[in-house]
């Protein structure tokens, strides 16, 4: 048997109560998954096979072409997306740089291919500490606080590689080339480092490859040697100026990348040594490496930051 309702029901001119609302469940938003580095890498050397092929004056449209697709294949675009300009900006920015690009042996992109590798490479160091503070000027690299003087290390004794530091005024310079012609093998060919500033972290980094590298190389090959360490934007703006291929932003105007004399060594024998040691730093996620000729970018990887900064407090005393 049915039983009555009790409610009087509608009444007129009575408007009904809205039915509550559940409140909904904060959700915590998803961290975006990590691209797969070693699927860009991959991608990037394929690309580079093609911009090689198209390298000449008469491609530039086809050029453009190709960067257009690449740049949005998954394997690329997760990377890029992942940097402050994202796939768009890269895309603008590297036809910009290969418009601008004049060949030439003397800089770390003798061609387009270089140039593109170079590039494209670099924005791992970017994915990796997009939240560090950019080094905007000279004074800040003189200034500050989470960089230190090798000079004071390496009169202690406490650097296991070497560096020389970038003469000043013309009367430095002056003496730099007499001993160049008088000893022309002596010493990589280089200016030396404008700031001679660099992170604990990556100190610590450097001898550690130092040590490896005199292990495995062939005996009598000199030690490791730095040809570039931090250094302001302000700084690659003036080598951009000098017809360098000089990235911006830089894992240099982070603190957090060298660069590391390579071909130098080849007259000891130790060249591909040296290359190995890198490599399998990279393969490990330890270090971003990009072949630029001469020498060799290296950017340190945040899941080694804490390794090495104790690293560096053990080796120092701290």
């Amino acid at each position: 048997m049915r039983v009555p309702s009790r409610s009087p029901g509608p009444q007129p001119g009575v408007t009904p109560p809205a039915p509550a609302r559940r409140t909904p469940v904060p959700t915590r938003a998803l961290r975006p998954a990590a691209p797969d580095l070693d699927a860009y890498r991959e991608a990037v050397a394929e690309l580079l096979v093609e911009v090689g092929a198209l390298a000449g004056t008469a491609a530039t449209a086809a050029r453009q072409v190709l960067l257009d697709q690449r740049l949005h294949e998954p394997a690329i675009a997760d990377v890029l997306d992942t940097t402050d300009q994202g796939v768009l900006g890269a895309r603008e920015t590297l036809l910009l740089e290969l418009a601008r690009h004049q060949p030439d042996d003397r800089t770390s992109a003798a061609d387009l291919t270089a140039l593109v590798r170079i590039y494209l490479l670099s924005r791992i160091d970017l994915v990796w500490w997009r939240d560090a503070p950019l080094l905007r000027t000279d004074e800040q690299v003189d200034t500050h606080p989470d960089l230190i003087d090798l000079e004071w290390l390496r009169r202690r004794g406490l650097l296991g590689f070497r560096y020389r530091e970038q003469p000043a005024g013309a009367l430095g310079r002056g003496v730099h080339a007499v001993r160049r012609r008088l000893r022309p093998e002596a010493t990589p060919r280089t200016a030396g480092v404008p700031f001679r500033r660099t992170r604990r972290e990556i100190v610590a980094l450097l001898n550690d490859l130092a040590r490896e590298f005199a292990r495995s190389a062939p005996p009598g090959t000199p030690p490791l040697w730095v040809t570039s360490l931090a250094h302001s934007a302000e700084h690659q703006y003036r080598l951009r100026r000098l017809g360098y291929p000089a990235m911006l932003p830089s894992g240099h105007c982070l603190g957090w990348a060298v660069d590391l004399e390579l071909a130098w060594y080849a007259r000891f024998g130790a060249r591909d040594v040296l290359a190995e040691i890198l490599l399998a730093r990279q393969a490990a996620g330890e270090l971003n490496v990009i072949d630029e000729g001469p020498a060799w970018h290296v950017c340190l990887a945040p899941a080694a930051q804490a390794r090495l900064r104790s690293a560096y407090e053990a080796e120092m005393g701290v």
